[in-house]
This record gives C-alpha cells, sequence and structure tokens, in this order.
C-alpha cells in the first residue's frame, strides 16, 4: 500500500542514489530490492531516489504489490488475512519478470490500492533499464554467492524502530480513511461506519497486531539479516547507513 508520505532525507536519500550510480554496471540493468515493513516509508524513498537518479541514468520502479495473487486467488486458498506474507505473492511469476527485464521488455503487473486487487488495466511493459527499483514485500533470501537472473543484484533492507512504524502505519490507515469520505469505490469505504476513534483502534488492534506486525517480526525483518545495505530511518525520517 502506499499512503501519505513522510518528508524524505534530502541528504541521505542523495548519498543513497550516488551509491546506487556506483553499482551500475553497463552490460546489464542493476536490479535492486527495497524490503521493509508495511509503513517504513519505501515508497516515498524510492520515489526520491527515482527523482535523483533520473537526472543521470534511466531508472524505473515497480511495486511488488503487483505480484501479489489476485483477491480470488488468495481467498480460494484462504489467505486474505494473510494478504502481504509470503505466501500471499506470485514468487514465480517475479523471478520470471525480473529475469526478463534484463535483456528484453518485460510486463509488470500492478496492484490497485483503492480497489485492493490486482488491476490488469495498471500492467506496464517496462524496457531494460540502468536501473530497476523493485521496492516492497515478497522477496526471499538471496543466493548464496553468484545471483541468480530472476533475483535482484542488491538487497537492501529499510529499518526503523517498530514504535516508530506503528505510528506511521496508523497515520497512514487514517488517511486512506479520511480520503475514503469522497470516494466511494475506495477500499477504506467498509470502514467509515466507524468513528475515528474506533478506525483508530481497528487499524491497531486487528490490522497492525494481528497481521502486520507478526508479519513484520516473522518475515520481513529475518530478510535484514541477509541484505547487502541496510538503512536505519529514525523518528525524524532520517537516514543511517
Amino acid at each position: 500500500m502506499t499512503g501519505p508520505a513522510s518528508p524524505p532525507d534530502s541528504e541521505g536519500v542523495a548519498r543513497l542514489a550516488d551509491r546506487l550510480h556506483g553499482e551500475i554496471n553497463d552490460n546489464c540493468p542493476l536490479i535492486v530490492a527495497l524490503t521493509g515493513s508495511v509503513a517504513c516509508g519505501k515508497s516515498t524513498l524510492t520515489a526520491s531516489l527515482v527523482e535523483i537518479l533520473s537526472r543521470r541514468v534511466a531508472v524505473e520502479t515497480i511495486s511488488t504489490d503487483g505480484f501479489l495473487h489476485p483477491n480470488a486467488v488468495l481467498e480460494e486458498r484462504g489467505l486474505m488475512m494473510r494478504k502481504g506474507f509470503p505466501e500471499s505473492y506470485d514468487n514465480d511469476a517475479m523471478a520470471e519478470a525480473i529475469a526478463r527485464v534484463r535483456v528484453l521488455p518485460a510486463v509488470f503487473p500492478a496492484h490497485s490500492h483503492e480497489t485492493y486487487d490486482i488491476d490488469p488495466a495498471l500492467a506496464r511493459t517496462i524496457s531494460p533499464p540502468d536501473i530497476l527499483i523493485l521496492e516492497g514485500l515478497g522477496f526471499e533470501p538471496p543466493s548464496a554467492g553468484d545471483r541468480r537472473a530472476g533475483e535482484p543484484d542488491l538487497l537492501i533492507y529499510l529499518d526503523a524502530e517498530t514504535e516508530h512504524i506503528e505510528a506511521w502505519f496508523l497515520e497512514r490507515f487514517m488517511g486512506f480513511w479520511h480520503a475514503a469520505e469522497h470516494d466511494p469505490a475506495s477500499f477504506y469505504q467498509r470502514f467509515r461506519g466507524m468513528s475515528e476513534t474506533e478506525a483508530r483502534d481497528f487499524a491497531r488492534t486487528e490490522v497492525w497486531e494481528k497481521i502486520n506486525l507478526p508479519n513484520l517480526e516473522n518475515h520481513i525483518l529475518p530478510l535484514r539479516n541477509h541484505a547487502d545495505w541496510v538503512l536505519l530511518k529514525d523518528a525524524d525520517h532520517r537516514l543511517n547507513f
């Protein structure tokens, strides 16, 4: 999901962009995976990186949400309440798209945050760029030694204190909740019958504590130990690495 953006750390983003630029191989696109907890600011960081890098090289960005199985598949498998967990992603499709875009145009599916489902109309065809940033969840620990063609070249983990991530998640959820007042197609319309206090409590107890926090602790956080680079984001959104 995306949501209200946090203020980017301009200096930290510029330093990270320089490091990524230095990793480019003229013979093949640099495929970068950017992961971390829900609501830690992956999308905002990616957008800021693209703004800087695009002045020098061809750069594209894709959200891994597009590789979630469609809701109909998740419902059939009893996984709707585990959307965002490893088993909700089509890892084979992601690996195939990564391998293909290294040499040929590849189609990347997309997820709609309004309908909360895969939307074929939002799919994008991307030609091999200098840098492709895949941001989101669903990544597996990289292979030891040389990476396979279907794996990212770099795995970057965006880390932060859990209490800060929870606060950012609640802020984002409530941003969607407020926006849904004037958007009947929004997934968050279903929560508009709640008061603001009830919606915030629901987001904390039913979504954060029962879904996002267990996913973070059991599946996302372990990837930090496999990351090539770890970025630490503080409460004021400054980056340290």
